[in-house]
């Protein structure tokens, strides 16, 4: 897996996608923990956000109680430009 920078990201479509996780903790599963997650992700596909989680559920002993989230596109690719000169004033 090769880092990719965030503003190559956001001008293929990702945005940050914030979760919160609240999961049972596993030595006392009455007891609720809570765990932020954040991440680039594409809406509203979210594959990078359910990547994590089904790491989660399969790796991890917490079982999962609730996940609430949110995204933000920063940056679009048509809010971008590429500018050639520069304009200096005294």
């Amino acid at each position: 897996m090769h880092a990719t920078p965030e503003m190559e990201l956001m001008l293929k479509g990702y945005g940050l996608t914030t979760a919160e996780i609240l999961y049972h903790m596993p030595d006392h599963p009455h007891f609720l923990q809570s765990y932020v997650w954040q991440e680039y992700d594409i809406a509203p596909k979210f594959p990078v956000l359910f990547k994590f989680l089904e790491f989660w559920r399969s790796k991890l002993d917490g079982p999962l109680h609730s996940v609430s989230y949110t995204h933000r596109r920063l940056i679009a690719p048509n809010e971008w430009r590429n500018v050639k000169g520069e304009l200096l004033l005294h």
